[in-house]
């Protein structure tokens, strides 16, 4: 059984999320307060006692470990040929933005959407466009607006669309009936689909996660899908992750420029831990999964009778939970600022997100309780100080 009330001093541990003032608490970046699954940790100190660290490549033990983890856990058929490794999502991400558009070109996204695609995007010189997801402010949900979205993917200059599934922030997964939607049209447009799966293994419930590899043949060989153990696990320090091609001359194209920049060279943690992770870490993850629905659920309670000025958007995915805020501020920054000033409280702003962002607030609840409530209670004090 995993411990996850454990409490873990995760100060001076060089830890972007803990590095902070002695007062204050993270719930923020997309880091679990969760040690990994046992079988992780056993098979990285074997490396260690092994003490030989030299140059690795990952050979058909990493790609069977792969392919059975996505069989068994998510009934998605992969070959291994498809597979590429990669130091991580968002390096693959910035590569393909490279290898698959050229400079000038647009890249679609969906705001509200992960702020690094903007980077990937943007300092690589291409243009952001995009298909803004539609907030249904009655039912508290997004939905995709198919017809603006055919009406960008069908502009000359959009080649390239990065689709989030599932979306972070606002924890929706896509059905595959939507993703069939996406990627038909971006075939149809000659727009190359590129899916960013990284918190595909963190949903809850229906409908369930559908890689978008495992759409089609004729909509599948127009597509990229990056995957990783990093959010699963929580083995960020890892720098693995696969980039999954199923047609043989776009995967050359992605292979060529992830190797081009030395992108394919893991380190002496990344394929032991990920085979481990894979082969051996479905019981964990699963009691993993009940702890953040545990989590989730509390959340909404709380909100609900105690938090009635904010609402909770997060459909069934991740363990980032989405707030409406616009009752207390048309700007979320500002309230974030507000509660890591008065209580110590660090939440995402939903402005770095961009669309409506600027209307929403980011919790991380992957901690234990004691973590959690003591961050309700703060976002409480804070709220109603905000507000008075």
């Amino acid at each position: 059984m995993a411990n996850f009330e454990q409490k873990l001093n995760r100060r001076n541990t060089n830890s972007v999320k803990w590095d902070i003032k002695p007062n204050e608490l993270p719930m923020w970046i997309a880091d679990m307060d969760f040690q990994t699954a046992p079988a992780i940790i056993e098979a990285l100190r074997k490396k260690v006692d092994f003490g030989v660290f030299g140059y690795e490549e990952p050979g058909d033990d990493y790609f069977d470990a792969v392919a059975n983890w996505y069989q068994t856990e998510h009934h998605a058929h992969l070959e291994n040929e498809w597979q590429i490794f990669c130091t991580g999502v968002v390096p693959a991400i910035s590569s393909i933005v490279r290898s698959s558009s050229n400079v000038g070109d647009t890249v679609l996204v969906q705001e509200p959407v992960y702020n690094i695609f903007y980077n990937s995007i943007e300092n690589n010189g291409r243009h952001v466009l995009s298909n803004d997801l539609v907030y249904d402010e009655t039912n508290h949900r997004y939905h995709i607006d198919f017809e603006d979205l055919a009406a960008k993917l069908a502009e000359p200059l959009t080649t390239l669309m990065i689709l989030c599934n599932p979306h972070n922030p606002v924890g929706k997964v896509w059905s595959r009936d939507e993703l069939t939607k996406i990627a038909t049209l971006c075939q149809k447009n000659h727009v190359t689909l590129l899916s960013d799966e990284i918190h595909g293994d963190l949903v809850f419930g229906e409908p369930h996660y559908t890689p978008v590899f495992s759409l089609p043949e004729n909509l599948r060989n127009n597509t990229i899908t990056c995957v990783s153990p990093s959010k699963t696990f929580n083995v960020a320090a890892m720098h693995a992750a696969t980039v999954i091609v199923p047609e043989p001359h776009l995967r050359a194209s992605v292979s060529r420029g992830l190797n081009n920049e030395e992108l394919g060279e893991p380190n002496f943690a990344a394929l032991p831990g990920t085979i481990a992770a894979y082969t051996q870490g479905a019981d964990w993850l699963h009691e993993l999964k009940a702890k953040l629905t545990e989590n989730r659920d509390e959340v909404a309670k709380f909100v609900r009778d105690q938090l009635p000025q904010i609402r909770l958007v997060s459909e069934n995915a991740t363990y980032l939970l989405w707030f409406d805020v616009r009752d207390l501020t048309d700007d979320a920054q500002k309230l974030t600022d507000f509660l890591r000033q008065e209580t110590g409280l660090i939440l995402s702003t939903g402005n770095d997100y961009r669309g409506d962002g600027h209307d929403f607030i980011r919790m991380n609840i992957a901690c234990p309780t004691a973590q959690l409530q003591d961050a309700l209670a703060r976002l409480k004090q804070g709220i109603t100080a905000f507000k008075g």
